[in-house]
């Protein structure tokens, strides 16, 4: 891992898949934002909950998803067994789960800059796109009927 004073912003996303839809179809696209720089993986975990309640980490010998391989020793061990306990309390029974860790690397530059002038991130968040839609959608204009009279 570089040096502190060198990363970019971190970020984490913790995305549940319903039982068995867990394909790796998306892997080849985190692929590509890995090989374009964009994002650096810090920290991978696959999960799942079980119908007891349970909540087992998953290894890469368990999946059998193409492109995982390229994975294999993305474990900076910033992903513990606390983060196991509130994944169970979110995730729905038979689900599966994937929580990354990643640096956003075009961002170093910009970051390294900030720090070196004293600058420090006071707030952040992630708006759901979702929650966008719902928003964008509200505020659009009701479209009127126009009729013609006989």
């Amino acid at each position: 891992m570089p040096e502190l004073d060198e990363l970019g912003p971190v970020d984490y996303l913790c995305i549940e898949f319903p039982q068995g839809s867990l394909t790796g179809k998306a892997f080849p696209q985190l692929l590509d934002l890995v090989d374009q720089h964009i994002i650096r993986v810090l920290d991978l975990l696959f999960v799942r909950k079980n119908q007891d309640g349970s909540v087992i980490a998953l290894d890469g010998t368990e999946l059998e998803i193409a492109g995982l391989g390229a994975f294999h020793g993305a474990a900076s061990g910033i992903l513990g067994g606390d983060d196991l306990g509130d994944i169970g309390e979110i995730l729905a029974p038979g689900a599966a789960a994937v929580i990354m860790v990643y640096e956003n690397t075009w961002a170093a530059p910009l970051a390294r800059t900030l720090r070196d002038n004293g600058a420090q991130l006071v707030g952040g968040g992630r708006i759901p796109v979702q929650a966008l839609l719902a928003a964008l959608d509200a505020t659009e204009p009701e479209q009127s009927t126009i009729t013609s009279g006989s």
